[in-house]
């Protein structure tokens, strides 16, 4: 599948909760629709940000492991 992301948050390097909390800053900013990719090497990402997403309301596209981390599609729903 192939989404083209609106933004791309790079988060590699930054711990937990860093990640989240700069999807969660994007998506405040972010209109209806839109899509947000956030990049991030930090292991504890791969349970808060699926799981803060799915209360938030809003839609997990995918979770990608990449070469070093990983990416994760965020569809911002309301």
């Amino acid at each position: 599948m192939d989404v083209k992301p609106d933004r791309v948050i790079d988060a590699r390097g930054s711990f937990c909760p860093g990640p989240l909390m700069e999807l969660i800053r994007a998506i405040r900013d972010a209109k209806v629709g839109e899509v947000i990719a956030v990049y991030s090497t930090d292991s504890g990402s791969k349970r808060d940000i699926p799981l803060w997403v799915e209360k938030a309301g809003h839609e997990l596209i995918g979770v990608f492991e990449r070469e070093g981390y990983t990416e994760f599609i965020v569809r911002k729903k309301k």
